[in-house]
Protein backbone atom coordinates (compact mmCIF):
# COMPACT_ATOMS: atom_id res chain seq x y z
CA UNK A 1 0.00 0.00 0.00
CA UNK A 2 1.71 3.43 -0.73
CA UNK A 3 1.69 6.35 1.64
CA UNK A 4 -1.19 7.74 -0.43
CA UNK A 5 -3.48 5.35 0.13
CA UNK A 6 -2.16 4.58 4.06
CA UNK A 7 -3.47 8.70 4.23
CA UNK A 8 -6.56 8.08 2.94
CA UNK A 9 -7.83 4.93 4.70
CA UNK A 10 -6.88 6.99 7.75
CA UNK A 11 -8.86 9.62 7.04
CA UNK A 12 -11.85 7.60 5.99
CA UNK A 13 -12.31 4.92 9.23
CA UNK A 14 -11.21 5.56 13.00
CA UNK A 15 -7.46 4.24 13.65
CA UNK A 16 -6.40 3.34 17.14
CA UNK A 17 -2.33 4.75 17.30
CA UNK A 18 -0.51 2.42 19.35
CA UNK A 19 2.93 3.74 20.97
CA UNK A 20 6.04 2.53 18.72
CA UNK A 21 3.53 2.94 15.41
CA UNK A 22 4.69 4.34 12.70
CA UNK A 23 2.05 6.87 11.87
CA UNK A 24 2.42 10.30 13.71
CA UNK A 25 -1.56 11.14 14.42
CA UNK A 26 -4.83 9.99 13.27
CA UNK A 27 -7.90 12.56 12.11
CA UNK A 28 -10.35 14.00 14.62
CA UNK A 29 -14.11 14.56 14.22
CA UNK A 30 -14.43 10.19 15.25
CA UNK A 31 -13.69 8.00 17.88
CA UNK A 32 -9.75 7.89 16.88
CA UNK A 33 -7.50 7.13 19.67
CA UNK A 34 -4.43 9.04 19.46
CA UNK A 35 -1.50 9.00 22.03
CA UNK A 36 0.07 12.26 22.80
CA UNK A 37 3.73 11.02 22.69
CA UNK A 38 2.95 10.93 18.44
CA UNK A 39 1.74 14.79 18.57
CA UNK A 40 4.74 16.23 19.76
CA UNK A 41 6.60 18.57 17.74
CA UNK A 42 4.19 17.65 14.84
CA UNK A 43 2.85 21.10 12.54
CA UNK A 44 0.39 23.33 13.53
CA UNK A 45 -1.23 24.53 9.86
CA UNK A 46 -4.45 27.47 8.97
CA UNK A 47 -6.65 26.34 6.85
CA UNK A 48 -4.93 27.40 3.90
CA UNK A 49 -2.07 25.15 4.81
CA UNK A 50 0.41 27.63 6.09
CA UNK A 51 2.81 26.21 9.13
CA UNK A 52 2.15 28.31 12.20
CA UNK A 53 4.37 26.21 14.97
CA UNK A 54 5.11 22.73 16.50
CA UNK A 55 2.95 21.16 19.19
CA UNK A 56 5.04 21.05 22.24
CA UNK A 57 2.46 19.99 24.99
CA UNK A 58 -1.41 19.51 25.98
CA UNK A 59 -2.54 20.82 28.49
CA UNK A 60 -5.44 19.13 31.03
CA UNK A 61 -7.32 19.42 34.21
CA UNK A 62 -6.89 16.60 36.43
CA UNK A 63 -9.56 15.34 39.04
CA UNK A 64 -9.96 14.18 42.21
CA UNK A 65 -11.99 10.72 41.48
CA UNK A 66 -10.24 8.22 38.45
CA UNK A 67 -12.77 10.08 35.77
CA UNK A 68 -10.62 10.46 32.32
CA UNK A 69 -9.50 14.44 32.47
CA UNK A 70 -10.53 16.76 29.78
CA UNK A 71 -8.14 18.33 27.37
CA UNK A 72 -8.43 22.43 27.58
CA UNK A 73 -5.56 23.06 24.68
CA UNK A 74 -2.35 22.46 23.21
CA UNK A 75 0.74 24.08 23.96
CA UNK A 76 2.09 25.63 20.37
CA UNK A 77 5.84 26.55 20.16
CA UNK A 78 6.11 29.51 17.32
CA UNK A 79 8.65 31.94 16.16
CA UNK A 80 11.47 32.61 18.22
CA UNK A 81 10.51 29.35 20.53
CA UNK A 82 7.69 31.56 22.06
CA UNK A 83 4.91 28.94 23.62
CA UNK A 84 0.93 29.99 23.36
CA UNK A 85 -1.71 28.32 24.42
CA UNK A 86 -4.48 26.95 22.00
CA UNK A 87 -7.59 26.16 23.07
CA UNK A 88 -8.53 22.57 21.98
CA UNK A 89 -12.25 24.35 20.14
CA UNK A 90 -9.99 26.06 17.51
CA UNK A 91 -8.66 22.28 16.77
CA UNK A 92 -10.51 20.94 13.61
CA UNK A 93 -8.76 18.24 12.74
CA UNK A 94 -5.44 16.05 14.32
CA UNK A 95 -4.22 14.50 10.86
CA UNK A 96 -1.13 12.56 10.04
CA UNK A 97 1.97 14.37 10.56
CA UNK A 98 -0.15 17.45 11.48
CA UNK A 99 -2.97 19.26 13.78
CA UNK A 100 -5.35 21.77 11.99
CA UNK A 101 -6.65 25.15 13.60
CA UNK A 102 -9.25 27.14 12.31
CA UNK A 103 -9.14 30.57 14.13
CA UNK A 104 -6.66 33.43 15.35
CA UNK A 105 -4.61 32.99 17.75
CA UNK A 106 -3.33 34.72 21.14
CA UNK A 107 0.36 35.09 20.76
CA UNK A 108 0.68 35.81 24.89
CA UNK A 109 3.26 33.71 26.18
CA UNK A 110 1.80 30.43 27.95
CA UNK A 111 1.42 30.31 31.00
CA UNK A 112 0.39 27.52 33.05
CA UNK A 113 -3.12 28.32 35.55
CA UNK A 114 -3.56 26.83 38.59
CA UNK A 115 -5.43 23.04 38.72
CA UNK A 116 -3.83 22.95 35.21
CA UNK A 117 -1.44 19.72 34.24
CA UNK A 118 1.17 19.82 31.31
CA UNK A 119 0.65 15.78 29.74
CA UNK A 120 4.73 15.55 28.44
CA UNK A 121 6.06 17.87 30.96
CA UNK A 122 3.95 16.27 34.11
CA UNK A 123 2.16 13.22 33.55
CA UNK A 124 5.16 11.12 31.29
CA UNK A 125 7.33 9.45 33.76
CA UNK A 126 4.66 9.60 36.44
CA UNK A 127 4.75 6.57 39.51
CA UNK A 128 1.55 5.19 39.41
CA UNK A 129 -0.02 1.48 39.99
CA UNK A 130 -2.11 -0.87 37.85
CA UNK A 131 -4.19 -4.13 38.55
CA UNK A 132 -6.21 -5.16 40.86
CA UNK A 133 -2.88 -5.90 43.06
CA UNK A 134 -2.16 -2.05 42.79
CA UNK A 135 1.41 -3.03 41.26
CA UNK A 136 3.93 -0.08 40.33
CA UNK A 137 4.50 1.19 37.37
CA UNK A 138 5.44 4.15 35.03
CA UNK A 139 3.40 6.19 32.77
CA UNK A 140 4.91 5.85 29.28
CA UNK A 141 2.60 7.42 27.32
CA UNK A 142 -1.06 8.81 27.19
CA UNK A 143 -4.29 8.39 25.09
CA UNK A 144 -6.51 10.94 23.86
CA UNK A 145 -9.97 10.45 22.36
CA UNK A 146 -12.90 12.37 21.74
CA UNK A 147 -16.33 11.78 23.18
CA UNK A 148 -20.17 12.58 21.93
CA UNK A 149 -19.71 16.09 23.08
CA UNK A 150 -17.18 16.58 21.04
CA UNK A 151 -14.48 16.96 24.26
CA UNK A 152 -11.00 15.61 23.67
CA UNK A 153 -10.12 13.25 26.79
CA UNK A 154 -7.38 11.46 28.21
CA UNK A 155 -8.94 7.46 27.84
CA UNK A 156 -5.92 5.03 28.12
CA UNK A 157 -2.66 5.12 29.87
CA UNK A 158 0.41 3.37 28.29
CA UNK A 159 2.62 2.38 31.18
CA UNK A 160 5.57 0.38 31.81
CA UNK A 161 6.31 -2.26 34.84
CA UNK A 162 8.57 -4.11 36.51
CA UNK A 163 7.61 -7.68 35.31
CA UNK A 164 7.87 -10.72 38.09
CA UNK A 165 9.71 -13.71 37.94
CA UNK A 166 13.23 -14.84 37.35
CA UNK A 167 14.12 -12.65 33.84
CA UNK A 168 12.72 -9.29 35.61
CA UNK A 169 12.24 -7.74 32.62
CA UNK A 170 9.91 -4.74 32.04
CA UNK A 171 6.43 -4.91 30.12
CA UNK A 172 3.94 -2.43 28.51
CA UNK A 173 0.59 -2.46 28.73
CA UNK A 174 -2.26 -0.15 27.94
CA UNK A 175 -5.28 0.28 30.65
CA UNK A 176 -8.22 2.62 30.89
CA UNK A 177 -7.76 5.90 32.91
CA UNK A 178 -9.92 5.08 35.61
CA UNK A 179 -8.04 1.71 36.05
CA UNK A 180 -4.49 3.70 36.95
CA UNK A 181 -3.72 4.99 40.40
CA UNK A 182 -2.06 7.65 41.11
CA UNK A 183 -2.88 10.04 38.76
CA UNK A 184 -5.76 12.03 40.32
CA UNK A 185 -5.31 15.88 41.20
CA UNK A 186 -3.26 15.78 44.36
CA UNK A 187 -0.37 14.56 41.84
CA UNK A 188 2.52 12.63 43.23
CA UNK A 189 4.18 13.13 46.50
CA UNK A 190 7.70 11.55 45.77
CA UNK A 191 10.33 12.79 43.09
CA UNK A 192 9.02 11.42 39.58
CA UNK A 193 11.19 10.27 36.76
CA UNK A 194 11.76 11.95 33.51
CA UNK A 195 12.99 8.84 30.94
CA UNK A 196 9.84 9.72 28.83
CA UNK A 197 10.01 13.29 28.90
CA UNK A 198 14.04 13.56 28.50
CA UNK A 199 13.02 11.53 25.38
CA UNK A 200 11.05 14.16 23.60
CA UNK A 201 13.21 16.66 24.87
CA UNK A 202 16.63 15.11 23.62
CA UNK A 203 17.39 16.84 20.14
CA UNK A 204 16.28 20.26 21.59
CA UNK A 205 18.72 22.85 21.62
CA UNK A 206 20.24 24.30 24.73
CA UNK A 207 17.98 27.67 24.21
CA UNK A 208 15.13 25.41 23.30
CA UNK A 209 15.52 23.30 26.19
CA UNK A 210 16.12 26.07 28.68
CA UNK A 211 12.56 27.63 27.16
CA UNK A 212 11.06 23.96 27.90
CA UNK A 213 11.95 24.15 31.81
CA UNK A 214 10.74 27.62 31.75
CA UNK A 215 7.60 26.21 31.74
CA UNK A 216 7.57 23.77 33.48
CA UNK A 217 6.40 24.04 37.47
CA UNK A 218 9.30 24.00 39.95
CA UNK A 219 9.46 20.65 41.20
CA UNK A 220 9.60 19.43 37.57
CA UNK A 221 11.38 21.33 36.71
CA UNK A 222 14.58 20.62 39.27
CA UNK A 223 13.52 17.17 38.24
CA UNK A 224 14.94 17.21 34.38
CA UNK A 225 17.47 19.10 35.25
CA UNK A 226 19.06 16.72 38.11
CA UNK A 227 18.58 14.09 35.66
CA UNK A 228 20.68 16.03 32.18
CA UNK A 229 24.04 14.99 31.75
CA UNK A 230 26.77 17.83 33.30
CA UNK A 231 28.09 19.41 30.12
CA UNK A 232 23.95 19.58 28.66
CA UNK A 233 22.59 21.31 31.70
CA UNK A 234 26.04 23.61 31.59
CA UNK A 235 24.39 24.67 28.28
CA UNK A 236 20.84 24.81 29.34
CA UNK A 237 22.02 26.52 32.72
CA UNK A 238 23.70 29.56 30.26
CA UNK A 239 20.60 30.01 28.46
CA UNK A 240 18.38 30.41 31.35
CA UNK A 241 16.76 33.54 33.06
CA UNK A 242 18.71 34.51 36.31
CA UNK A 243 15.87 33.16 38.66
CA UNK A 244 15.72 30.08 37.37
CA UNK A 245 19.64 29.37 37.02
CA UNK A 246 19.93 30.31 40.53
CA UNK A 247 17.27 27.94 41.53
CA UNK A 248 18.65 24.95 39.71
CA UNK A 249 22.28 25.25 40.50
CA UNK A 250 21.90 25.81 44.33
CA UNK A 251 19.42 22.89 44.46
CA UNK A 252 22.25 20.60 42.87
CA UNK A 253 24.25 20.13 45.64
CA UNK A 254 27.67 21.81 46.31
CA UNK A 255 29.86 19.32 44.72
CA UNK A 256 27.88 18.84 41.32
CA UNK A 257 27.09 21.82 41.21
CA UNK A 258 31.05 22.93 41.25
CA UNK A 259 31.07 20.04 39.19
CA UNK A 260 28.76 22.23 36.37
CA UNK A 261 30.54 25.57 37.07
CA UNK A 262 33.74 24.23 35.61
CA UNK A 263 32.22 22.81 32.54
CA UNK A 264 30.16 26.42 31.92
CA UNK A 265 32.11 29.11 29.73
CA UNK A 266 34.19 31.13 32.47
CA UNK A 267 32.48 34.69 31.65
CA UNK A 268 29.12 32.56 32.14
CA UNK A 269 29.82 31.08 34.87
CA UNK A 270 30.73 34.39 36.84
CA UNK A 271 27.81 35.73 35.77
CA UNK A 272 25.45 33.12 37.23
CA UNK A 273 28.34 33.50 40.85
CA UNK A 274 27.49 37.16 40.83
CA UNK A 275 23.76 36.10 40.93
CA UNK A 276 24.28 34.36 44.57
CA UNK A 277 24.74 35.46 47.66
CA UNK A 278 28.62 36.26 48.52
CA UNK A 279 28.41 32.84 50.90
CA UNK A 280 27.15 30.75 48.04
CA UNK A 281 29.52 31.86 45.72
CA UNK A 282 32.57 31.33 48.56
CA UNK A 283 31.28 27.79 49.05
CA UNK A 284 31.12 26.67 45.39
CA UNK A 285 34.54 28.47 45.11
CA UNK A 286 36.13 26.53 47.21
CA UNK A 287 34.70 23.04 46.03
CA UNK A 288 36.02 23.80 42.45
CA UNK A 289 39.67 23.05 41.07
CA UNK A 290 41.88 25.94 42.55
CA UNK A 291 42.59 27.19 38.20
CA UNK A 292 39.00 27.00 37.70
CA UNK A 293 38.49 28.99 40.60
CA UNK A 294 41.22 31.59 40.17
CA UNK A 295 39.99 32.45 36.89
CA UNK A 296 36.14 33.15 37.90
CA UNK A 297 37.64 34.99 41.22
CA UNK A 298 39.80 37.27 38.65
CA UNK A 299 36.77 37.87 36.62
CA UNK A 300 34.62 38.93 39.60
CA UNK A 301 37.07 41.21 40.88
CA UNK A 302 35.97 43.37 37.86
CA UNK A 303 32.75 45.52 37.19
CA UNK A 304 30.09 43.53 35.20
CA UNK A 305 29.58 45.80 32.35
CA UNK A 306 33.28 46.25 32.10
CA UNK A 307 35.60 44.15 29.24
CA UNK A 308 37.16 42.01 32.47
CA UNK A 309 33.80 41.07 33.61
CA UNK A 310 32.70 40.33 30.53
CA UNK A 311 35.84 38.69 28.99
CA UNK A 312 36.86 34.85 28.63
CA UNK A 313 39.61 34.21 29.76
CA UNK A 314 40.08 31.00 27.83
CA UNK A 315 40.67 32.18 24.25
CA UNK A 316 43.33 30.38 21.59
CA UNK A 317 46.69 31.29 22.51
CA UNK A 318 49.61 30.42 20.54
CA UNK A 319 53.64 31.19 20.88
CA UNK A 320 54.94 32.90 17.97
CA UNK A 321 56.96 29.88 16.66
CA UNK A 322 54.05 28.19 16.20
CA UNK A 323 52.88 27.18 12.53
CA UNK A 324 49.48 27.92 10.59
CA UNK A 325 48.94 24.33 10.38
CA UNK A 326 49.17 24.15 14.26
CA UNK A 327 46.71 27.35 14.59
CA UNK A 328 43.94 25.84 12.53
CA UNK A 329 44.21 22.41 14.39
CA UNK A 330 43.03 24.61 17.52
CA UNK A 331 40.36 26.13 15.43
CA UNK A 332 38.79 23.11 14.27
CA UNK A 333 38.13 22.47 18.28
CA UNK A 334 34.34 21.31 17.91
CA UNK A 335 33.46 22.88 21.92
CA UNK A 336 34.28 26.32 20.51
CA UNK A 337 32.20 29.02 19.94
CA UNK A 338 32.22 30.83 16.66
CA UNK A 339 33.18 33.82 18.07
CA UNK A 340 36.30 32.15 20.08
CA UNK A 341 37.28 30.16 16.86
CA UNK A 342 37.76 32.92 14.78
CA UNK A 343 41.18 34.39 16.38
CA UNK A 344 44.12 33.07 17.49
CA UNK A 345 46.12 35.10 20.05
CA UNK A 346 49.64 35.08 19.63
CA UNK A 347 51.87 36.07 23.07
CA UNK A 348 55.07 35.45 24.59
CA UNK A 349 55.28 32.35 27.32
CA UNK A 350 53.60 31.55 29.51
CA UNK A 351 49.94 30.13 27.55
CA UNK A 352 47.68 30.79 30.25
CA UNK A 353 46.10 34.10 31.70
CA UNK A 354 47.69 36.24 32.31
CA UNK A 355 50.22 35.48 29.61
CA UNK A 356 53.31 36.74 28.08
CA UNK A 357 53.37 39.80 26.12
CA UNK A 358 50.35 39.96 24.08
CA UNK A 359 52.01 40.12 19.97
CA UNK A 360 48.50 40.31 18.09
CA UNK A 361 45.89 38.34 16.36
CA UNK A 362 45.81 35.99 13.89
CA UNK A 363 42.44 35.76 12.13
CA UNK A 364 40.79 32.40 10.74
CA UNK A 365 40.15 33.82 7.22
CA UNK A 366 44.00 34.56 6.69
CA UNK A 367 44.88 31.74 8.32
CA UNK A 368 43.09 29.96 5.58
CA UNK A 369 45.16 31.66 2.40
CA UNK A 370 48.22 30.88 4.00
CA UNK A 371 50.98 27.84 3.65
CA UNK A 372 50.61 25.58 6.36
CA UNK A 373 54.33 25.71 7.55
CA UNK A 374 53.83 29.74 7.92
CA UNK A 375 54.82 30.62 11.19
CA UNK A 376 51.99 32.85 12.58
CA UNK A 377 53.93 35.62 14.00
CA UNK A 378 54.26 36.15 10.28
CA UNK A 379 50.64 36.67 9.41
CA UNK A 380 49.09 38.39 12.68
CA UNK A 381 47.30 42.04 12.67
CA UNK A 382 48.58 44.48 15.58
CA UNK A 383 46.99 47.20 14.16
CA UNK A 384 44.13 47.87 16.39
CA UNK A 385 44.37 48.64 19.85
CA UNK A 386 43.72 46.17 22.80
CA UNK A 387 41.32 47.41 25.62
CA UNK A 388 41.75 47.37 29.16
CA UNK A 389 39.43 45.34 31.62
CA UNK A 390 38.22 48.48 33.36
CA UNK A 391 36.83 49.43 29.66
CA UNK A 392 33.27 50.01 30.14
CA UNK A 393 30.53 48.03 28.16
CA UNK A 394 30.04 51.71 26.18
CA UNK A 395 33.97 51.39 25.09
CA UNK A 396 33.57 47.89 23.94
CA UNK A 397 30.38 48.15 22.31
CA UNK A 398 31.97 51.11 19.98
CA UNK A 399 35.02 49.06 19.31
CA UNK A 400 32.73 46.08 18.00
CA UNK A 401 31.05 48.87 15.80
CA UNK A 402 33.66 50.47 14.10
CA UNK A 403 36.01 47.69 13.31
CA UNK A 404 33.36 45.00 12.49
CA UNK A 405 35.16 42.74 15.22
CA UNK A 406 33.19 39.22 16.32
CA UNK A 407 35.83 39.32 19.72
CA UNK A 408 38.65 41.20 20.60
CA UNK A 409 41.64 41.14 23.22
CA UNK A 410 41.69 42.32 26.85
CA UNK A 411 45.27 43.16 28.00
CA UNK A 412 46.93 44.89 31.49
CA UNK A 413 48.75 47.61 31.83
CA UNK A 414 51.74 45.21 31.09
CA UNK A 415 50.44 44.05 27.66
CA UNK A 416 49.26 40.66 29.10
CA UNK A 417 46.45 39.35 27.84
CA UNK A 418 44.20 38.24 30.07
CA UNK A 419 41.68 37.32 28.27
CA UNK A 420 38.62 38.10 25.22
CA UNK A 421 35.28 39.90 24.83
CA UNK A 422 33.37 38.04 22.14
CA UNK A 423 30.21 39.55 20.06
CA UNK A 424 27.64 37.63 21.91
CA UNK A 425 28.86 38.41 25.82
CA UNK A 426 28.60 41.59 23.97
CA UNK A 427 25.18 41.30 22.92
CA UNK A 428 23.53 39.63 25.94
CA UNK A 429 24.93 43.43 28.20
CA UNK A 430 23.47 44.97 26.03
CA UNK A 431 19.57 43.63 25.98
CA UNK A 432 17.65 43.72 28.95
CA UNK A 433 17.73 41.95 32.20
CA UNK A 434 14.38 39.89 31.29
CA UNK A 435 15.21 39.66 27.27
CA UNK A 436 14.85 36.03 27.65
CA UNK A 437 11.09 36.59 29.02
CA UNK A 438 9.61 36.82 25.10
CA UNK A 439 6.99 38.88 26.18
CA UNK A 440 9.30 41.64 27.75
CA UNK A 441 8.88 44.00 24.37
CA UNK A 442 6.25 44.63 22.08
CA UNK A 443 6.20 43.24 18.58
CA UNK A 444 4.61 44.89 15.53
CA UNK A 445 4.29 41.25 13.84
CA UNK A 446 2.01 40.02 16.80
CA UNK A 447 -0.44 42.33 16.59
CA UNK A 448 -0.38 42.10 13.04
CA UNK A 449 -1.23 38.25 13.73
CA UNK A 450 -3.72 39.04 16.45
CA UNK A 451 -5.94 41.60 14.11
Amino acid sequence: MTCDEVRAQVRRCPVVLVPGSNLGAVTAGSTARVFVSHLSGIGVFDPAGDMLGKVRDLVVVLRHDREPPRVLGLVMEVQRRRRIFVPITRVTSIDTGQVVVNARLDMRRFEQRPGETLVIGELFDRRVTVGPDDQPATVVDVAIEEDRHRDWRITRVHVARAARGFRRRSEAATHEWSDVGGLSIQGPKEEQGVDSLLATIDELRPADLANVLQDLPNKRRLEVARNLDDERLADVLEELPEEERVQILTALGIERAADILEIMEPDDAADLLSELTPEQAARFLQEMEPDEAADLRRLLSYGELTAGGMMNPEPIMLLPDATVAEALARVRNPELSPSLAAQVYVVRPPLDTPSGKFLGVAHFQRLLREPPSMLVSAVIDNSLEPVGPQAPLSTVTRYFATYNLVAMPVVDERDRLLGVVTVDDVVDHMLPEDWRDLDSEPDGDDEDEEE
